[in-house]
């Protein structure tokens, strides 16, 4: 695990705080403390890599708020909720905002740890999604406007013939567009094209 990987703990019971930073902190995980949502908010920079552990109950703004607001945010934090009331509207709101898990008091630090572990490596997933589309976006800026049309022709599945028409060019110039492309975007086949062509989100604009 990365050691810039950090585990945020949000609760606003400090005893619950120290606990479990000194539980994360046994198991070589950095932690850092939050007795509130708001102050996590104020504190925490986009894109730092790691996960967040919110306890439901909290004044102001609980757990779930604190998940949602995030999401609202595209902050990309994997988020574990912790709760002393788990019941299952609480749960289903929980999952239902993309949270990796929903854990009781008094939890099983086994059971916690496994799930930190697991929301840490979510993380680093989706990181790592984020460097290959903001890669492939920047090969599609160097597309001229002709170039980035047969791209997304290609993407939507038309073969030269079809791209040809559809374009009012020839198929033997789109057969020249379309090796530029594979040029630029460093793609060694379709496959390869296709695959940068959807993470940089051109498939949504393919017809």
């Amino acid at each position: 695990m990365p050691a810039e990987e950090t585990v945020f703990v949000v609760d606003d019971d400090a005893d619950a705080r120290d606990s479990l930073c000194a539980l994360l902190e046994s198991a070589e995980i950095r932690a850092e403390a939050y007795e509130s949502a708001r102050a996590f908010l104020d504190a925490y920079q986009p894109g730092r890599p790691g996960c967040l552990i919110a306890d439901i109950r909290m004044p102001d703004m609980d757990g779930l708020a604190l998940q949602e607001e995030l999401n609202r945010r595209n902050s990309g934090l994997p988020v574990i909720v912790v709760t002393g009331h788990a019941d299952v509207p609480l749960a289903v709101r929980a999952m239902k905002a993309g949270a990796v898990d929903l854990i009781e008091k008094p939890f099983d630090t086994d059971l916690l740890l496994a799930t930190v572990r697991r929301a840490l490596l979510q993380a680093h997933g989706a990181r790592e999604q984020a460097a290959v589309a903001d890669a492939a976006k920047a090969k599609i800026a160097n597309l001229s406007a002709r170039e980035r049309q047969v791209l997304e022709l290609l993407v939507a599945g038309q073969p030269n013939k079809i791209i040809a028409y559809e374009l009012d060019i020839s198929p033997r110039t789109v057969e020249i567009h379309r090796a530029h492309v594979m040029e630029k975007m460093e793609a060694k086949s379709l496959s390869d094209l296709v695959r940068a062509a959807i993470a940089a989100g051109i498939s949504n604009a393919a017809k």
